[in-house]
């Protein structure tokens, strides 16, 4: 009973096998297509990795890699009991997570608004004009920040002066608390119109004769954008967000940099910009690749928890 058992699973898998290279001998024209993007990420994406053994040594760019000293876990447990350390790293995570949550439901809310707007040419203008500051380098999003909140001829404090809110201007980016806020609204500003782009195709692509239904049974607009569009748009919602997880801890520096000074750097200087002064500064480059590889761990391990999260309700769409 146990042998009949056994040939029929080993047949079973034979069938599977046989059944999974016809599959590929059908699509090895996609599959030949695929291979100059697949040689591209294992060159730019993994082969770098090999340079993550510098965070276990005393890398001197004059002995190299392979004469360096090696160090063990000394960069890490360096950076663990730097105070500064974890400072940056709470800067990071507060304005990510702030510029994560405001991207996050600004971009479906604009998409909503836009979607239910029938002038068309009043739609595209909106789009439009959400959409060019995504293209414009943050260098002129910076400039036009500072200008902006300048104490001396900035039009945000001419209006509260104005208005009588205040009696003398307010040097808003010499204020460290506040710094968060303004980095994540100059973010939003930037990049709300840009992320709508995915939503604004999910909603095109439902299903038209839902919200007609949903129309003859009485239902308003807002009751059609609660139980039509809405849950239409959280597959791709969840997605976006797990993906986006994954950059809370390596979201770049430009910004910061940008509209950071002396005067707010306890608030403003986050992990790539630690790395960076380290690395590059103060010649301290295996301290800098151990940053930097915290990060890459950190990261993956977000997404792996959101992930795991999304899955318990049923929107997993990752792993």
């Amino acid at each position: 009973m146990s042998n009949t058992h056994h040939s029929s699973l080993t047949s079973q898998r034979g069938v599977i096998r046989k059944g999974y290279f016809r599959k590929l001998a059908l699509q090895y024209q996609l599959l030949l297509m695929s291979v100059p993007f697949v040689a591209l990420l294992i060159l730019f994406s993994y082969v770098p990795l090999w340079g993550w053994i510098m965070a276990f040594q005393q890398y001197s760019p004059g002995k190299g890699v392979f004469g360096s000293k090696f160090v063990g876990f000394d960069q890490f447990t360096q950076l663990f009991q730097d105070g500064t350390f974890f400072k940056v790293l709470r800067n990071t995570l507060a304005m990510s997570l702030m510029s994560l949550i405001t991207g996050f439901f600004g971009s479906i809310i604009l998409a909503l608004l836009l979607n239910e707007v029938r002038a068309r040419f009043f739609k595209r203008t909106i789009q439009t004009i959400t959409y060019i500051p995504h293209f414009v380098s943050w260098v002129v999003i910076a400039n036009i920040v500072l200008v902006t909140l300048s104490p001396s001829g900035g039009i945000v404090n001419d209006l509260l002066m104005k208005w009588g809110f205040v009696k003398e201007p307010i040097s808003f980016m010499a204020k460290g608390e506040w710094f968060w806020v303004i980095h994540t609204l100059a973010g939003l500003w930037k990049e709300l119109g840009w992320s709508t782009i995915i939503y604004l195709a999910v909603l095109v692509g439902l299903n038209s004769e839902t919200y007609e239904a949903a129309e003859v049974d009485g239902a308003n607009r807002f009751q059609k954008m609660l139980h039509i569009s809405i849950p239409g748009l959280m597959p791709t919602a969840v997605m976006l967000l797990i993906l986006n997880t994954g950059n809370l801890v390596a979201g770049g520096y430009e910004s910061q940099m940008l509209l950071g000074n002396s005067l707010v750097q306890d608030y403003s200087q986050v992990l790539d910009l630690y790395a960076l002064d380290y690395s590059f500064g103060i010649g301290e480059y295996s301290y800098g690749v151990a940053i930097s590889m915290f990060k890459s761990v950190i990261s993956i391990l977000l997404v792996l928890g959101v992930n795991k999260i999304a899955k318990k309700f049923g929107q997993s769409h990752v792993f």
